[in-house]
């Protein structure tokens, strides 16, 4: 079974799409056991460590009725793709009916054909996770209703859209505090023993088809914000939180079995302490998408351990496309900074090419749009540096820069650098719209002793440095959203 190697860079792809656009092409239905050769080989040509299989679980019907009833979701869909059918609409793979591999993708056997085929190719696989809410038609509504938070009858009369019937209960419809409930699910209760010993039981089935869990909305079931969501509803909370409670258990049945966590509102530190190995890093693709270079220094600065929990990306499912939010220039030196520090990296299906559109889960093919091949060569060539040695296992460092008394451009660069075995490298990012020149200070106490060549992995370039200058600083000068990554060597 692949373990997934430090700093892995994980590849998410929309399960339902992707099969339906192979099913398309190749002219008949291609299930995940019937993926042909040429297109593992083409996951595996891209170097990245593992596949996301985004929504491979049992679909719910009542959750696609909830959801064509909706009209701002119909209005969604038609944005997407405005010549949408009712035949490219699914349910959503977040309203899970049963941690069971769709059949129409293959079921558990197609399922683990693509596992060994990942494998064969040294590729893990990650799979969903959803703990905050089931289907309403899940199983568990019915037969254990205590599983989850209550409503009476006058909440039902009340909000119709935050609970439901199901025979003689009242079931809460999932939520976020900040949002309107879910309608398509029903909510969990975090507190109740027997809904974490069924998480327990679900995960390590789970556990036993895949290499990690990505945990929607891991935040919601901690203790003090379930509290805060649903108040005496919830009940007396547990002396332990949720998921230590249910990822230790897990994690004494599968050892190496790797917990993402999606996690929001500065939740990540105590998320890690709980057992999750990475968490989504949404602070720093804020700053990158609204803020400045130096908004992404200070979150840089935090502590290395920190660091290297964080799942890093430009987009993904719930976020507008990197193509569409930073333009082609700019996503490219935001996809370098994400590159060269520490923790793992996130990709999405179309990121690579350019896709402008997101579309939403529901929907089972994508619009056509043009596709951008030298992005795609861009992505290939920065994929295959970092899975070098030097990026797994190396030291980095976070560069300070300078500038001049008539010249602050300096603030707008980001600078790191990666330092294992004799190998070094130097990663220099304008994160700005004009151009900036700094001296970038280097963290080795060696260089005045040799001369250096440095060269840069994207252009080719070579620069000649003496040592006795690079002691002083290493001076650059880069256009608008440009970066140097440099490859650092004693000069012969």
């Amino acid at each position: 079974m692949p373990r997934l190697p430090p700093r892995p860079v994980i590849y998410e792809i929309n399960t339902i799409a992707w099969l339906s656009g192979l099913s398309r092409r190749a002219g008949f239905p291609v299930t995940l056991g019937s993926v042909p050769d040429a297109e593992w080989d083409v996951l595996a040509g891209l170097g990245v460590d593992a596949v996301w299989l985004m929504g491979v679980w049992e679909r719910s019907p009542a959750g696609l009725s909830v959801a064509l009833a909706n009209a701002g979701l119909r209005e969604e869909f038609r944005r997407a793709l405005p010549d949408v059918t009712l035949d490219d609409i699914a349910a959503s793979p977040y309203c899970v009916r049963r941690y069971v591999a769709d059949g129409r993708f293959g079921g558990r056997a197609g399922l683990a054909l693509a596992r060994e085929q990942l494998a064969l190719r040294g590729i893990g696989l990650v799979l969903d996770f959803v703990p905050n809410h089931v289907a309403r038609d899940h199983p568990w509504v019915v037969t254990y209703p205590e599983h989850f938070i209550q409503g009476t009858p006058a909440d039902l009369a009340a909000d119709p859209d935050a609970f439901f019937r199901s025979g003689p209960h009242v079931i809460a419809c999932g939520r976020d505090p900040y949002f309107p409930p879910w309608s398509d699910v029903a909510q969990v209760n975090a507190f109740s023993p027997g809904l974490r010993a069924g998480s327990v039981d679900a995960l390590c089935d789970i556990a036993s088809q895949c290499d990690g869990v990505r945990c929607d909305m891991a935040m919601l079931l901690m203790t003090d914000v379930f509290t805060g969501t649903w108040g005496n509803r919830a009940g007396i909370p547990p002396a332990e939180d949720f998921w230590p409670a249910v990822i230790g258990p897990v994690l004494a049945h599968t050892p190496h079995f790797t917990f993402v966590a999606e996690a929001y509102w500065n939740r990540e530190w105590a998320l890690q302490r709980q057992g999750f190995r990475y968490c989504y890093d949404k602070r720093l693709y804020d700053r990158l998408a609204h803020g400045d270079a130096s908004g992404v220094r200070d979150h840089l600065r935090a502590d290395r351990a920190y660091q290297d929990g964080m799942l890093r990306f430009i987009e993904n499912h719930d976020e507008p496309r990197a193509a569409a939010t930073f333009g082609r220039e700019r996503s490219r030196a935001a996809a370098v900074l994400v590159a060269a520090v520490p923790g793992a990296m996130l990709l999405h299906e179309g990121q690579l090419e350019a896709r402008t559109v997101r579309s939403p889960v529901f929907l089972t093919r994508w619009r056509d749009e043009p596709l951008d091949e030298q992005l795609g060569a861009f992505y290939r060539a920065l994929l295959r540096e970092i899975r070098a040695p030097l990026f797994r296992r190396g030291e980095w460092t976070l560069l300070d820069c300078s500038g001049w008394a008539d010249n602050d451009s300096f603030r707008h660069l980001v600078a790191c650098s990666w330092a294992d075995a004799g190998e070094r490298a130097i990663v220099v990012v304008n994160l700005s719209d004009a151009p900036a020149q700094a001296l970038v200070l280097l963290p080795w106490p060696d260089m005045a002793a040799h001369d250096w060549r440095m060269t840069d992995v994207f252009t080719g370039e070579i620069f000649e440095r003496g040592g006795r200058d690079l002691a002083h600083g290493l001076y650059v000068d880069l256009p608008r959203w440009q970066v140097h990554w440099l490859r650092v060597r004693r000069a012969a």
